[in-house]
């Protein structure tokens, strides 16, 4: 296996997202960060999931041990993502971010090819460390925290999670203000909740659930329900009102659509749609989503995408 390898397995993955991840009309450069930063938060859910290819190659590649822990696979994985940041900028036009402190072979180029992909978006951009540490640091709260006892308690995760990712896409478009910020955090808070619905199997089959226990108590639902092949009255009702929520998250954070133009509103049309789009295939399944996750047909992404254009326009 070639070093890139692990990286074009990761990256492969971008397609099975309910988003579209880098689209073929955005600039070839602000695909390419894109795709780094994709690149960067898939690994790390891998990670924290246990779903790395097989053979140790991501391990080998972060000097860890193939046999190693997320823990361990994490420390190694920020290690890295320390070396992004050390150095001096690519070019004069684009200074790098602020040195951190530097850890043990931080002057070294990053180890991992993803890494090494994610250091010219960072130069580019003048990003700074806290939103890819905040992934690391979900992912690490993943090994830890297996079950979320209120609403609140999984926003809390969500702006660990998903929200930084929201925060990188405006920083590279240029484009973040402190209220597109705001309303990117809602739509990606909902995009995350939208996936945990989708994964309620497959996330208990990890010992992990995401529907707060507050709202599980509220509709009667125990664990047991959630073993089961397929969903009851009760699981229905509490998986339909954490979409209703997700839905009006998603319609809190539309401003953010109408706010930019161009190719960047033709992106964040994709993000929002996506969302609604999954939320119609999770009404379609009558809300049973412990069979499997139930995905979006491309006619309905299609036509999702073509009310929040429309929206975003002004007209309806």
């Amino acid at each position: 296996m070639t070093p890139d390898a692990p990286a074009r397995t990761t990256l492969d993955k971008a397609a099975d997202e309910n988003f579209p991840v880098a689209p073929f009309f955005l600039p070839r450069a602000w695909r390419a960060d894109l795709m780094a930063v994709y690149g960067f938060a898939r690994l790390v859910d891998d990670i924290g999931d246990g779903d790395l290819a097989p053979g140790g190659a991501d391990a080998r590649l972060l000097g860890a041990r193939p046999g190693d822990g997320p823990h361990a696979l994490l420390d190694a994985l920020e290690t890295d993502l320390s070396r992004v940041f050390d150095g001096p900028p690519a070019t004069p036009a684009a200074p790098a971010a602020p040195a951190t402190p530097a850890a043990p072979g931080a002057s070294e180029a990053p180890a991992h090819p993803l890494l090494a992909a994610l250091r010219p978006t960072v130069r580019r951009h003048a990003l700074g460390p806290a939103p890819f540490r905040a992934l690391i640091e979900a992912n690490r709260q993943d090994q830890r925290v297996r079950r979320y006892a209120t609403h609140d308690d999984l926003l809390a995760y969500c702006e660990l999670s998903a929200n930084p990712v929201g925060r990188l896409v405006l920083a590279i478009s240029g484009t973040a203000t402190p209220e597109r910020i705001r309303h990117s955090d809602r739509i990606c808070t909902a995009l995350q909740i939208v996936e945990h619905l989708q994964d309620v199997a497959e996330d208990l089959r990890r010992d992990r659930i995401y529907l707060p226990a507050e709202d599980m108590a509220r509709f009667h639902v125990t664990e047991a329900d959630l073993a089961a092949p397929t969903a009851n009255a009760s699981v229905r009702a509490l998986v339909a009102y954490e979409a209703r929520r997700a839905r009006d998250l998603l319609d809190e954070g539309a401003p953010l659509v109408r706010s930019v133009q161009g190719r960047l509103r033709l992106l964040l049309t994709g993000f929002v749609a996506g969302g609604h789009a999954a939320l119609d295939a999770l009404r379609a399944a009558r809300y049973d989503v412990l069979p499997g996750p139930p995905r979006a047909s491309g006619h309905r992404l299609l036509r999702r995408a073509g009310a929040v254009w429309r929206a975003a326009r002004g007209e309806g």
